[in-house]
């Protein structure tokens, strides 16, 4: 299933583009998105000083998505499987962690991703979400598997009422395995019955995703977001 892209550039220069799921904008308790590349941000740098000039643009980004005055949780991404509960605001990254879930309405789950695939886990009967970083080494660890035992853990979480999206990654001819498609898998031997892939390749499309392999490790990151909201889309 094909993600569908929303020009925010009405909004200014400190806006990048962003992309929706129809799978997940299906769900009424669940606000998602996933940010693009910005044009406008110099990112030839480290890690470390790219996330650091995209941190107002992505905020500034994230509060027209009508995510404003919900704080982000991040994970310190290590290419592990550890998967940690959010339950309340964190100013700094959870540690080891990979994936995050929650089932507490006003945290905005955080994920960044430059090839590697950000996983959006939603439970529609539990009103529960994950949002995971998966590679080629998560996948190896299974931390979609993970995730769903700890969902299934921490929440009650029925496998087969969760959906699971996939967002844009690389891919073959520019990768050397198809981690998204193991993933997948993953997901539908653990019960899950809703898996969607938007099968977009971030390393032949220089104009609107980051690419690590592409751009040889000095680049910006793309931006998954999850949250539970109390209300309507676009409402608190």
């Amino acid at each position: 299933m094909q993600s569908t892209d929303r020009d925010l550039s009405i909004g200014g220069p400190a806006h990048c583009p962003a992309e929706f799921f129809p799978a997940l904008d299906a769900l009424a308790f669940l606000r998602a998105a996933f940010i693009q590349r910005c044009p406008e941000i110099d990112v030839v740098t480290d890690r470390g000083t790219a996330l650091a000039r995209l941190g107002s643009v992505h905020r500034a980004t994230a509060d027209t998505l009508g995510f404003s005055g919900i704080p982000f949780v991040a994970a310190e991404q290590v290419h592990g499987s550890l998967v940690a509960r959010a339950d309340t605001a964190e100013t700094a990254p959870i540690p080891g962690a990979d994936g995050l879930i929650t089932n507490r309405p006003g945290l905005c789950l955080a994920i960044y991703v430059a090839d590697c695939a950000a996983v959006y886990l939603a439970d529609r009967q539990a009103r529960a979400i994950g949002l995971l970083h998966a590679g080629k080494k998560g996948a190896e660890l299974g931390i979609v598997p993970r995730a769903i035992a700890k969902m299934r853990e921490a929440f009650g979480s029925d496998p087969s009422e969760i959906v699971m999206q996939i967002s844009p990654c690389i891919r073959p001819p520019n990768y050397e395995i198809d981690f998204a498609a193991e993933l997948l898998r993953q997901a539908r031997e653990a019960g899950v019955r809703d898996v969607f892939d938007c099968g977009i390749c971030t390393a032949s499309s220089p104009q609107k995703y980051y690419s690590y392999r592409r751009e040889k490790g000095r680049t910006g990151r793309l931006l998954a977001l999850a949250a539970i909201v109390q209300g309507p889309y676009g409402a608190s």
